[in-house]
């Protein structure tokens, strides 16, 4: 009997410890595809709007001044027809009023400057194919019709009957308009001088 029990005891044992063992293990997946096709982005103006010196008494106290609205040329030239979508990210991201718009920093360190907002226009691929542009909020699963361009947000091109999928594309050419405004100046400190500043990283993600 003794020996009996202790077989048992033992059993109980093993199987206590495979069961410990088996919950404390994970699986980690390295995947991805490396393609043979990149694509190059560019702006034009170096992708640098100038607004200058501007008078804090030619800002609305009481509501926001729009200070400029810039149209820069966006280009994106690939090796060959390939799948992707353009993607920003808003450096700024703390100093914006809301998510859909990017930020320009900040006075003192916690008074919010103002926003500046993005729209795609005037898609052309391939150099004579019009195109309309979409937007992504789930990294290209699901696209819509859109040309605000809100940070986060995958944007790409379609043709124009089907806002449903991006085209491949070797050459795109776009117009990216910026339209840069200022807060209601009745909760800003702007007795020294301030700098506008915003910056976004633009850039392609292959779909």
């Amino acid at each position: 009997m003794k020996i009996l029990l202790t077989t048992l005891a033992t059993s109980v044992l093993l199987l206590g410890s495979t069961a410990t063992f088996a919950a404390s293990t994970v699986d980690l997946v390295v995947k991805g595809k490396i393609i043979p096709a990149a694509c190059t982005p560019e702006l034009s103006r170096g992708g640098v709007i100038d607004h200058g010196k501007i008078s804090a008494k030619d800002l609305r106290p009481d509501n926001p001044t729009q200070i400029g609205n810039h149209v820069l040329t966006m280009t994106v030239d690939c090796d060959a027809p390939i799948l992707f979508a353009l993607h920003s990210i808003d450096n700024r991201a703390a100093s914006s009023l809301t998510r859909e718009l990017y930020g320009l920093g900040f006075i003192n360190g916690d008074q919010k400057l103002g926003w500046y907002n993005l729209q795609m226009l005037n898609l052309v691929v391939n150099d004579s194919i019009v195109a309309q542009p979409i937007a992504s909020a789930d990294q290209g699963n699901i696209w819509y019709r859109e040309n605000h361009w809100e940070p986060g947000i995958y944007m790409s091109a379609a043709s124009m009957d089907d806002d449903t999928q991006p085209l491949p594309v070797e050459k795109l050419r776009l117009d990216l308009q910026v339209i840069s405004t200022i807060a209601r100046t009745d909760g800003l400190d702007l007795s020294n001088e301030v700098n506008i500043d915003g910056s976004a990283t633009l850039e392609v993600k292959y779909l």
